[in-house]
């Protein structure tokens, strides 16, 4: 059985042909997943969303990794007190789950800001309401 889709977006499960929304009063139920995915809006949508994530995953990555290569291979620095039992091992662990709530703090501040207008764009452009 192979999944086929129509030039309106719609999917076709059953081999003679029939689509799931075949009836007019059918096929205007819901959005139109491929004109969205199409429209300018999502597409600035997509662009506002990976400028934010891709450099803010790769930077927390590499912060990570920096974390663990000196657990790993740099005793020394990592053994460093700084205050009675507290050593430089433990402030950097720490910092990793500061980091992570500052980055989900600024996350939601930069999708208030700039994701959810172009949200709402793309459900203008749509017909579909919040």
């Amino acid at each position: 059985m192979a999944l086929a889709t129509d030039t309106q977006g719609r999917y076709s499960v059953s081999p003679d042909g029939q689509f799931l929304f075949d009836s007019d009063e059918d096929a205007d139920r819901g959005p139109d997943f491929a004109a969205i995915r199409g429209s300018a809006e999502f597409g600035a949508l997509r662009r506002r969303f990976r400028r934010f994530v891709f450099p803010m995953t790769a930077l927390f990555m590499g912060w990570y990794l920096a974390f663990v290569l000196l657990a790993a291979y740099d005793h020394p620095f990592m053994a460093i007190q700084v205050s009675g039992l507290i050593n430089v091992g433990m402030l950097l662990g720490l910092a990793q789950f500061v980091s992570t709530v500052v980055i989900m703090l600024v996350y939601t501040r930069y999708a208030r800001l700039r994701l959810d207008p172009a949200l709402e764009a793309v459900r203008a452009s749509s017909g579909e309401s919040s």
